[in-house]
């Protein structure tokens, strides 16, 4: 499956200018809940999903995400305010692809209210913002931008078939030695690839499995 074509159009000169600055997001989805994966798993959370994606994962569970144009773009302090109107101590910014847009005025106002910032991405664009860890899960189809493979504090790949142990080994040579490192399931086939994972971190115990909880608990 091709990736939709995120980039936006039809924008006013104000609205592209205020896009570029990171005033205003294509904003798909926001809520608060617990973290379902990765080495934050159970942590209370704010999620921040922007829209737009041209990564292209054929088994992504969140294709409505790729297509910005479809998402409305929102002003930053709205975000914000969103935020505080809950007890999130964090939030956790993902997509799509988020760091397609430049996320420094984001991250730059939750810092102010003191909230941690948590990033969930491919690493296939610049890093933007000032963040208290970065999950780094690289795919195939677009891959990372070397820079970000020393700034992940985790490295999360998604399993889908058997050759997925072989490209995650080679990814994780790419990170710093402090990096934690987590096998995922792809979840349309967890019944079938969980076994082999198992197997695979006895094997390897640097690994860790991460399992998308959330789902078990019937949470966003």
């Amino acid at each position: 499956m091709q990736p939709v074509n995120y980039k936006l159009h039809s924008l006013s000169a104000s609205d592209d200018i205020l896009l570029k600055k990171g005033e205003l997001l294509p904003l798909m989805e926001e809520f608060y809940t617990i973290q379902g994966e990765g080495f934050n798993t159970g942590k209370a959370a704010y999620f921040i999903r922007i829209g737009g994606c041209d990564v292209g994962c054929h088994w992504c569970d969140v294709k409505e995400s790729w297509d910005a144009n479809v998402h409305p773009l929102t002003p930053v302090e709205t975000i914000i305010e969103n935020v505080l109107a809950w007890k999130a101590s964090s939030v956790v910014v993902t997509g799509g692809e988020p760091l397609i847009y430049n996320l420094a005025y984001l991250t730059q106002l939750l810092k102010e209210k003191n909230i941690e910032t948590f990033i969930e991405t491919s690493g296939s664009y610049a890093l933007s913002g000032n963040w208290d860890w970065i999950c780094l899960s690289p795919k195939k189809t677009l891959n990372p931008i070397p820079d970000i493979y020393k700034k992940a504090n985790e490295l999360k790949v998604i399993i889908f078939n058997n050759h997925d142990f072989k490209w995650a080994e080679e990814q994780a040579k790419l990170v710093g030695n402090d990096c934690y490192l987590y096998l995922q399931p792809e979840w349309s086939k967890h019944k079938e690839l969980l076994p082999q994972i198992i197997d695979f971190v006895k094997e390897n115990p640097k690994w860790m499995i991460s399992l998308q909880t959330h789902k078990y608990m019937n949470i966003p």
